[in-house]
């Protein structure tokens, strides 16, 4: 229907006030299981070193009647260590825009203090499921989990282990090999070998691709899949088509996704078998503000720094199944 000349509208108005919501919708997700699920200590040196022993496999043990005492040589405990690794975010805000009235507020020191204070805990997530080897010096990188796990591991074609050098006192990154679909197969098999091991894995942190193979493992036909029926809201069902426990012959699992993991194909190709008595991240410098950063011109300065480690007690108590297909079918 035609408008009647005229008709002042909107689009012909040069007053009317912008409307833009002090509600800021952040969608980034924050959650950083593998950080969160282990203990949280504290070191007092750049390269926080501790000792692994392992007990002698067990034998046969018959002795003869009276015979005199032989006695076993000792083997040393291995010694490990690991480097802290500096973790910062910064902010620079002008005077002027520090006391305007915002919308959202998101332009401000209080919310930019909470904001960089959380990417640094997913940096710190990113380290640990990243393929990164330790590195010394001024720029210092701790060893990735990856970069630990030697025993406990299925890897693809042609992939090998790293692994802790104790001529260097580094951790190597291990490599690449070809990539496969994540399988039950392989689930069991490093289960297996962790169990040998000693370990016992409760959890097993992987990409969202690699949960979503998983869930699939209920279609296998040795396993047991028990389906039911969830009524909400009266007559409406729910299909169920999720999992998140395993129990196998060696163990009861939770896969647990990584959102972390879901950056790029690198980081999704590993799936993360913890036992978590065998992990630890110590802090040298707990992630706070640096209240003594000096003021210069007009201008509003913060950063946000922690410097930490990851310490893995015993890398017999953590699994790796490596070269996985972790973003799609193919990648």
């Amino acid at each position: 229907m035609a408008v009647i000349t005229n008709t002042f509208r909107t689009t012909n108005a040069v007053g009317n006030r912008e409307e833009l919501s002090d509600v800021v919708s952040r969608i980034t997700p924050e959650d950083t299981p593998i950080y969160s699920l282990i203990e949280k200590g504290k070191c007092v040196s750049v390269h926080p070193e501790w000792e692994t022993d392992d007990l002698a496999a067990p034998g046969a043990n018959a002795r003869e009647e009276g015979e005199d005492y032989t006695f076993d040589a000792i083997t040393p405990p291995a010694r490990l260590g690991n480097y802290t690794q500096i973790l910062r975010k910064d902010w620079i805000i002008s005077g002027t825009q520090e006391v305007v009235d915002e919308a959202g507020k998101v332009q401000k020191r209080k919310y930019q203090k909470l904001k960089k204070g959380v990417e640094i805990r997913k940096d710190v997530e990113y380290a640990l499921v990243a393929t990164t080897a330790s590195v010394g010096g001024a720029t210092r990188q701790l060893g990735s989990i990856n970069t630990w796990t030697i025993t406990n591991v299925s890897r693809g074609g042609s992939g090998t282990n790293g692994g802790f050098n104790s001529g260097t006192g580094l951790t190597v990154a291990p490599g690449a090999g070809t990539q496969r679909a994540f399988t039950k197969t392989i689930l069991d098999t490093v289960m297996q070998t962790g169990y040998t091991s000693g370990a016992n894995f409760r959890h097993v942190v992987v990409s969202p691709y690699v949960k979503s193979v998983f869930v699939t493992f209920m279609s296998d036909t040795n396993v047991a899949s028990f389906r039911y029926a969830v009524s909400k809201g009266g007559e409406r069902n729910t299909i169920i088509a999720t999992a998140d426990y395993y129990e196998g012959p060696f163990g009861t699992v939770m896969i647990q996704p990584d959102r972390v993991m879901a950056g790029s194909a690198t980081l999704a190709r590993n799936a993360f078998f913890i036992d978590t008595d065998f992990l630890e991240f110590e802090w040298l410098r707990k992630i706070q503000e640096d209240k003594d950063v000096a003021k210069t011109g007009d201008a509003d300065k913060g950063v946000i720094i922690g410097e930490g480690t990851l310490k893995v007690k015993n890398e017999k108590g953590l699994g790796i199944a490596a070269d996985l297909f972790g973003l799609t079918a193919s990648t």
